[in-house]
């Protein structure tokens, strides 16, 4: 079973068609790449996916479950197989918390409790972040503060995540060890975006281009991890 379908996605804002007709899957445990110029539609495609920006027409299936009219507020209760775990260009993350809060934030909002399981195996696979742990996110560094995205991200993504450019404006040693990481989960399916081919291919071969809002080409090979 693939993690993720989208079949003849459209989206519309504003009276502008933004997607048109954007197909695409993510098998099982693989990682996937879209790759586009900014605005090209890269990041309307990963809200949609969440349930953060309307559907025109078009299905939306993850792990099975067609999440295309389910508002993101419902979609807790069918599990998290069902709950992608995303990481937005722009981090989130709660200034005032600490790391740790952050890290926990998802678990709370989902009502699995404290999930200090999960938040112990996230130490294991970022050790890094543990010195950080009482910090306040808003005196991070930016890479910092990525790296707690991604980990954050991960608490909830039991079958799929979704990365919006994750390698954005990160130093090729940092790129390479949140490429690692991602790399480094076993039994989740990735969706990751880039402007960028050359940082796309430290994650994967198995690219999506989109241009306009329309998927033009799709390699054939895809990379298991």
């Amino acid at each position: 079973m693939n993690a993720l379908e989208v079949r003849n996605l459209s989206v519309k804002l504003g009276g502008f068609e933004i997607l048109r007709g954007v197909s695409l899957e993510v098998p099982a445990d693989a990682i996937v790449g879209l790759v586009g110029r900014n605005g090209a539609g890269k990041t309307t495609t990963l809200k949609s996916i969440v349930g953060l920006i309307p559907v025109a027409s078009g299905e939306i299936r993850v792990n099975g479950q067609d999440l295309t009219r389910l508002p993101p507020h419902k979609r807790p209760r069918l599990g998290l197989g069902c709950l992608p775990g995303y990481l937005p260009e722009d981090r989130r993350l709660i200034g005032s918390f600490t790391v740790e809060e952050n890290l926990l934030l998802p678990a709370w909002a989902t009502g699995q409790g404290e999930g200090r399981e999960r938040l112990a195996a996230l130490y294991d696979l970022m050790p890094e972040l543990l010195p950080l742990a009482r910090r306040r996110a808003e005196t991070l560094s930016g890479g910092q503060q990525k790296m707690v995205a991604l980990a954050r991200a991960m608490t909830t993504a039991a079958r799929l995540l979704l990365l919006d450019e994750p390698l954005e404006g990160l130093s090729p040693a940092l790129s390479r060890r949140l490429a690692e990481v991602v790399k480094s989960r076993r039994g989740v399916a990735v969706l990751v975006t880039e402007s960028d081919v050359n940082r796309m291919q430290m994650l994967t071969e198995h690219v999506y281009t989109i241009e306009r809002g329309e998927i033009v080409s799709d390699a054939n090979s895809i990379v298991r991890v």
